[in-house]
């Protein structure tokens, strides 16, 4: 771990101590037919997050986790592959992967990192895996490296809103008031975890997809539809309904 950045280091410390308490939340979304994203849960069939067809693709999930969003890809025909920085998360990929019989290459490494030729898959995915815990100014340009001319890179992530008005302490709900700054917006850590995310302006954003030779195709504010619940005590669906408290991002890389 050593030759680690440290925030890299800090964040495979911290997933493998809570890897423990995503292992049913990974087996639900396993077992699912349509997927569903988000800490809403929102169905596939309202979002439009995965390809058409997946068939043939090769695909890289960045920040893997349980591995299921490989999964469903796998399902409909691609290539999976998964990395992920924590050997716990990965562990619990692998036992679904026996469980169910899908099986599909599971790395464990730096996502900002990663030990694969350029342009080697069609697709780049990341749900709140490197999207938010790896650097954009790393993971982002290594997503580019990793993706064949026309592959599309597609993210989901806290929207700007949730992270100007969540509360320093994440037991309590988002309100209507701006609790820090737009501009400056990179790197976040919460008193109450050791560990270090990062979220970027829009403005900011596009410009590193562009720099790296990705252009910005769709931005979907995620709005969760009535009787939705979530485990996360950070958003009220009364606010997410007015305000996206999540954010899919999708972006092809110039031919």
């Amino acid at each position: 771990m050593n030759d680690l950045p440290a925030h890299v280091a800090r964040n495979r410390a911290y997933w493998n101590g809570l890897a423990s308490d995503y292992e049913a939340d990974g087996r639900r979304n396993w077992g699912q037919e349509e997927p569903t994203w988000g800490i809403w849960n929102v169905p596939e069939s309202q979002l439009g997050v995965l390809p058409e067809s997946a068939d043939g693709l090769d695909s890289i999930e960045l920040g893997c986790g349980t591995g299921y969003v490989s999964a469903w890809l796998a399902r409909r025909g691609a290539r999976a592959t998964g990395i992920d920085n924590s050997e716990e998360q990965l562990a619990t990929a692998k036992a679904l992967q026996a469980e169910y019989g899908i099986e599909f290459p599971l790395l464990h490494g730096n996502a900002e990192q990663v030990p694969l030729p350029d342009a080697s898959f069609d697709l780049a995915i990341s749900e709140y895996g490197a999207s938010i815990w790896c650097d954009p100014y790393k993971w982002i340009p290594e997503a580019a490296r990793l993706l064949r001319p026309g592959g599309q890179l597609v993210f989901l992530v806290n929207s700007v809103f949730l992270m100007l008005c969540m509360p320093d302490d994440e037991s309590l709900a988002a309100d209507e008031r701006l609790l820090r700054p737009y501009f400056g917006m990179h790197r976040f850590e919460w008193p109450d975890a050791d560990a270090v995310e990062f979220h970027l302006p829009h403005g900011e954003l596009i410009a590193l997809l562009r720099a790296n030779g990705l252009q910005v195709e769709e931005l979907t504010e995620v709005r969760p539809p009535d009787g939705s619940t979530t485990r996360y005590p950070f958003a009220t669906l009364e606010w997410s309904q007015r305000w996206p408290c999540e954010e899919i991002w999708k972006a092809r890389k110039r031919s």
